[in-house]
């Protein structure tokens, strides 16, 4: 029987290796560029030939028309582009559609590989990885055409040198977007309409970001991907893509203080200006391609007359200081684009503390090392608390079992005389509990930094990690690439993987509880199937369960050795289990 169940354990375990692998290949697929071309020049109307015409407003609608397949390159080499350069952030705005479709952020390369360029947030419309913010205005009722050529009073968008384009109607509606930049990911854009014709307009300024999800990160519980944003103060972001694509459209509750797209390390949103808005909603458009849309309420613009509107664009990386900046400059709830949850109280402080380390030592690894034992000193009273407690209970447990012996016909005498005995022997059996209840957000809450810190990635260590967030990219079986050939997903195991098996099989060692043959065997094996299943996880995640673990055995070994009843207790279920040995 047992050995039926072990076998049983070893199938499924091997069943959940294979899962996981087939998980990862599903959620993180390779992508390749396209190289279809199309044409950009401008036809006698301003528009573009063979692009989407205008449509319906609504809620600005959906989509009339697919967009023809572009290469990146050519689109980008058109004539009909303005420069963007900034500290941080580089691209161009397409004058075709006012569009800003073109944005690489400066600070942070594509891969780890120093001669990688940087990486590529915003593309054109039509390429694999079209990504973009456009602005523009609804004329009585009609979305103005998103394929009109724009005029623009620049030749490059800078912190010191704003651009304005304009564009005038046949109906004598000459519109204007002013775009202004700062030092770091927010562009700020003024839609003015000028009103010169005959009668009255009716008009209502918009904005939109509309991006594919195919080369999105995956959407996890502990960090989102998708679309998000702060409604009534609060922040939305109950759906991925693909449950937004089964809804088709949601426009939360409550007025928009900012939204947009999040993906782990990168976030689009649009801010509001102090205009009425109309609608600020989000929307599928099929074919893995989502909008974000916000629409100011409807003004009515006399001959002669004029409005104005502006909405600020973040477009950058989720940076904890520079969104915490903008949150204090007025946008609500900016900061909370990066997913921190419940325990934020506690994730900030490491953070910052993780910074700090890294400034002072220069390596990222040993930050994580240097944090992962302050965390562990700080906690280790509230673990020797609990040790203490445990020890109590240990040395009441004869006393405990002779009432639980005499009264075993009478539960409720029983469990009166194990309450006196708990007063008697001034022992809580609950003060156990609470310090491990303590210590699990505080160590949540450092696994969770590691996950969505930005300054993590791309961060080397030592030798061969040269990413620590990025799995560990050595390989036992094909000898750290001596042998000529991949190995497969489920057994890329590296040495950091190996190394956690190591020290979880050490830290389950101590478990001090008397155990039957199936959960030893368990016990036993278990290690190492956490082991394949961890190896995919981010080096840098990897290396701090290792020094946790490492840790663990340290702090509980010196623990054992302060209180004998603990120690008598591991040694004793050690003889229990059939085969066991007492350990010293």
């Amino acid at each position: 029987m047992d050995n039926r169940n072990l076998l049983l354990a070893v199938l499924l375990s091997g069943l959940l290796i294979l899962g996981w692998d087939v998980g990862m290949r599903y959620f993180y697929p390779e992508a390749a560029l396209s190289t279809q071309a199309m044409p950009t020049d401008p036809a006698a109307d301003g528009s573009i030939p063979g692009a989407a015409p205008a449509v319906d407003a609504g809620s600005l609608g959906g989509e009339a028309a697919a967009a023809r397949k572009v290469d990146l390159a050519a689109e980008l080499a058109s004539a009909n582009r303005v420069a963007i350069d900034t500290p941080r952030v580089a691209g161009s705005i397409n004058l075709v559609g006012a569009r800003i479709d073109d944005i690489v952020l400066k600070d942070y390369r594509e891969t780890a590989a120093k001669d990688s360029g940087p990486v590529r947030l915003f593309a054109p419309e039509g390429t694999p990885g079209q990504y973009f913010a456009e602005f523009g205005f609804v004329a009585g009722g009609v979305r103005q055409p998103s394929t009109a050529v724009w005029q623009a009073d620049g030749a490059k968008l800078t912190p010191e040198t704003p651009v304005t384009l304009t564009r005038t109607d046949a109906a004598g509606v000459t519109y204007a977007i002013r775009f202004a930049v700062d030092q770091n990911y927010m562009i700020t854009a003024t839609q003015t309409a000028n009103n010169a014709g005959a009668a009255a307009a009716i008009i209502q300024p918009f904005a939109l970001i509309k991006r594919t999800d195919r080369f999105a990160t995956i959407d996890q519980w502990i960090a989102h991907s998708g679309p998000v944003g702060v409604f009534a103060g609060t922040l939305w972001d109950p759906h991925s893509y693909d449950e937004l694509a089964e809804l088709g459209s949601e426009k939360p509750e409550g007025k928009a203080s900012w939204l947009g797209f999040t993906d782990q390390y990168w976030l689009s949103a649009l801010v509001p200006g102090k205009g009425e808005t109309d609608s600020a909603s989000f929307r599928s458009l099929g074919d893995n391609l989502f909008r974000s849309d916000l629409l100011y309420a409807a003004t009515t613009v006399p001959a002669g007359g004029s409005l104005t509107q502006s909405t600020r664009l973040y477009a950058g990386a989720k940076d904890s200081q520079i969104l915490d900046l903008y949150e204090d400059s007025g946008i609500t709830n900016f900061g909370l684009a990066i997913s921190w949850g419940w325990f934020a109280v506690v994730e900030k402080p490491i953070l910052w503390l993780l910074r700090t380390l890294n400034g002072l030592v220069g390596n990222f690894g040993l930050a994580i090392i240097l944090l992962t034992v302050i965390i562990r000193g700080l906690m280790f009273p509230i673990a020797q608390k609990g040790f203490a407690s445990m020890a109590s209970m240990k040395a009441v447990q004869p006393k405990m079992k002779e009432i639980q012996e005499r009264f075993k016909d009478d539960k409720q005498r029983q469990q009166q005389e194990i309450m006196k005995l708990y007063k008697d022997e001034k022992v809580n059996p609950l003060s156990g509990c609470l310090p491990m209840l303590i210590q699990i957000p505080v160590f949540f809450a450092l696994y969770k930094v590691l996950v969505l810190a930005i300054e993590m990635r791309h961060e080397p260590f030592i030798l061969w990690i040269k990413d620590l967030s990025a799995p560990d990219p050595a390989h036992i079986l094909n000898l750290f690439g001596v042998l000529p050939y991949d190995v497969p997903g489920f057994l890329a195991i590296g040495p950091l993987a190996v190394l956690l098996g190591i020290t979880m099989w050490l830290t389950f060692r101590l478990n001090p509880t008397a155990m039957d043959p199936v959960q030893k065997q368990m016990f036993a094996i278990m290690p190492w199937i956490l082991m394949f299943v961890m190896a995919p996880f981010a080096a840098g995640l990897l290396l701090y369960w290792v020094t946790s673990n490492i840790l663990t055995v340290a702090q509980q070994s010196y623990l054992y050795s302060k209180h004998p009843q603990l120690k008598a207790a591991k040694a004793k279920a050690g003889e229990a289990a059939p085969g066991g040995k007492a350990k010293g």
